[in-house]
């Protein structure tokens, strides 16, 4: 197991403090802000440890409040809003300095078969075989200044180059291998749902904004997330991503998640801030966004 998948996997073990009250540490952060794909997981995980061990979360929608710090823990409080005997539903809240940085609605459901239907992949999408993986062609092109931006993460990401207008792909999967069926496939697809999303907003805009002029401030406000089948998070998942809409400064975003053989395991949608000034000045920092993005 490498450092970067024990680190995070150790990160969704958190620790029990009370009841219903958890605590989570946090990865390194640059500026120490922290991921919101790391704080959606570890909402997760909270809720999912409130819930009976039969019920697996079929949705899930979450607001970003406040920045958080990655040098503190947050604590997540878990409210049991309802038990029933199909569903159940959690509401979780995550805090920082007697603060919630972020709170989140989540529905478990026991399972059942029922009809099915899904929107097909339109493209011939290249295997994941054939194309580098964004870190290492990261490497390949700008050496020891890489890091700088593109970070080594505990997930492969291969990046498909198709010149859409609004919408970019990228097939991704964890690096280690997880064969049992469980919660932690679901928590693992929540932390890599925040990855590159809200940037997809910028793609229509790309041609217009050239690197080093002006200023871009960017932060997810708010995200959502459906799970519509079983899937292994260790197995490539074709993640297309388009924005269709952005206006007042905010950008909208959502995405899918494709097995390999083409069914749609999840769903995602997302808005973020997004604040570009022409100018070099450096955009003012509003306390009500959070979410440093990937």
């Amino acid at each position: 197991m490498t450092e970067l998948t024990r680190q995070l996997l150790d990160l969704l073990n958190l620790e029990s403090i009370e009841t219903n009250v958890f605590r989570g540490q946090n990865e390194p952060r640059q500026h120490h802000r922290l991921f919101g794909g790391q704080v959606l997981a570890q909402a997760l995980a909270a809720a999912y440890r409130t819930v009976h061990e039969a019920r697996f979360c079929h949705s899930l929608h979450g607001y970003f409040l406040r920045p958080g710090d990655s040098t503190r823990p947050v604590l997540y409080s878990v409210e049991s809003i309802r038990d029933g005997h199909s569903f159940t539903t959690r509401r979780v809240k995550a805090i920082q300095k007697g603060e919630a940085i972020f709170s989140m609605d989540a529905s478990f459901q026991v399972h059942e078969s029922g009809l099915h239907h899904q929107i097909d992949l339109e493209n011939d999408w290249p295997l994941p075989e054939t194309i580098t993986d964004d870190h290492v062609a990261a490497v390949r092109k700008w050496g020891k200044q890489a890091g700088k931006w593109m970070r080594e993460r505990p997930f492969e990401v291969r990046s498909v180059e198709d010149g859409a207008d609004n919408a970019a792909a990228s097939w991704i999967r964890f690096k280690e291998r997880l064969d049992d069926a469980g919660a932690m496939h679901q928590l693992l697809l929540s932390y890599a749902s925040d990855m590159s999303l809200i940037s997809t907003a910028m793609i229509p805009h790309r041609r217009t904004m050239k690197p080093g002029e002006g200023s871009l401030q960017m932060a997810s406000l708010d995200h959502a997330l459906w799970f519509h089948r079983p899937f292994n998070v260790s197995d490539w998942l074709l993640y297309t991503r388009e924005t269709p809409a952005a206006a007042g400064a905010r950008g909208f975003t959502r995405g899918a998640f494709y097995s390999r053989q083409g069914e749609l395991v999840a769903s995602v949608m997302q808005e973020g801030l997004i604040r570009y000034r022409a100018s070099s000045a450096a955009p003012q920092q509003n306390p009500s966004t959070v979410s440093q993005q990937e």
